[in-house]
């Protein structure tokens, strides 16, 4: 015979949010990995909150938070609050009891600025970097580098004269026409993200409203070990590539290599690697008026080739930052939030990268 369908509401529960939590499922690890990280950065959390005043939003639960917001594609704060109303998981790992309220919305923007601030994300990004570095999975030898494009916050019909646009006839959505117009970033600016950049990837391309991207990835086991975010120019790859890879970092034990695609084969950035004392394994651009930069000498050993393989993984960490960490097209403005974002996605993409790395390991 079939069961009653009774529904009751009930007033008490036996199990927590722990219990609820399958011992193999795939966010314990990474869970532990970023407690051992919160306790680590404890020490400075303290130096950005006043000694009086309210209460604020811890901000271990906070990062938690923004940690599951980059792992599960939720596209608000929001929805990320309507989420943790209801989701035991989410609260699990956010480290909320079951009936413990959730905040507004507006108070996590607000608390979230504060870590941008105090430039959080890049102290918990190296700090997960070290992490693995006592784990054994980070190398300092053979490194590969790229840049993506990051559509921006900002319309077309933002891109107005600098001088001032009239306003527009219409309200709401006004009708634009760009036709017959030369529109440049030397003459233009958006009105919704100063910051953003007018620029196309490719010939034949769009162009849009964007920013660029980059990260340092080392070859052997695809971790993300640098990150910036700069505005979209032609020359901001190969500049940006330069300060990653000259930052500070445990001395070398082998011969720096950088693998790169064929934007990177120029002769003064070539030449400034070689000063590094960095071999350039970049792609040779044989079409370009001169010939190829980089010295045809490394080119036959076994390592180039190497190189050249393994740099297609940073194409890899670039699908994940765009389909799932939400980064193809930024929902925060301004040079500052959208690149505090880009390095907390790295750092949520080493955190899953290192968990499936343990995972195989016997």
């Amino acid at each position: 015979m079939g069961g009653d369908d009774l529904q009751r509401d009930a007033m008490f529960s036996y199990l927590s949010p722990e219990q609820r939590v399958p011992a193999d499922h795939p966010l314990r690890p990474i869970r532990r990995m970023v407690d051992t990280v919160l306790k680590r950065l404890s020490p400075r959390f303290e130096g950005l909150y006043a000694e009086g005043g309210r209460p604020s939003i811890p901000p271990e639960k906070l990062l938690r938070a923004l940690l599951l917001q980059c792992l599960y594609w939720v596209r608000s704060e929001r929805l990320l609050m309507e989420q943790l109303d209801y989701n035991l998981l989410f609260r699990w790992l956010v480290g909320l009891n079951m009936d413990d309220p959730i905040w507004d919305c507006t108070v996590f923007s607000k608390n979230r600025e504060r870590l941008l601030e105090g430039d959080v994300a890049r102290a918990f990004f190296a700090e997960i970097g070290e992490l693995a570095r006592e784990q054994g999975l980070l190398s300092d030898e053979p490194f590969s580098v790229d840049g993506t494009l990051i559509e921006a916050w900002a319309s077309q019909k933002s891109f107005q004269p600098r001088a001032g646009a009239p306003p527009p006839t219409d309200s709401g959505n006004p009708s634009v026409n760009f036709r017959g117009e030369r529109r440049s970033n030397n003459t233009h600016a958006s009105t919704t993200d100063a910051d953003a950049q007018l620029y196309k990837k490719a010939k034949g391309q769009e162009a849009k409203l964007a920013f660029l991207g980059h990260v340092l990835m080392e070859n052997r086991h695809g971790l993300v070990v640098e990150t910036r975010l700069t505005a979209a120019t032609g020359t901001a790859e190969r500049q940006a590539a330069l300060e990653m890879i000259g930052a500070p970092r445990p001395p070398k034990r082998g011969c720096l290599t950088l693998g790169g695609d064929k934007n990177y084969d120029t002769r003064e950035p070539v030449a400034a690697l070689r000063e590094l004392k960095v071999t350039p394994h970049g792609a040779q651009n044989t079409r370009r008026p001169g010939g190829s930069a980089i010295d045809p000498r490394p080119t036959r050993h076994a390592g180039y080739t190497a190189s050249q393989t393994k740099r297609k993984r940073v194409e890899e960490i670039f699908g994940w930052f765009k389909t799932v960490a939400l980064l193809r097209k930024t929902h925060f403005r301004g040079l500052p939030r959208v690149g505090w974002m880009f390095t907390w996605a790295a750092a949520a993409y080493n955190l899953v990268r290192m968990r499936n790395l343990l995972g195989a390991t016997p």
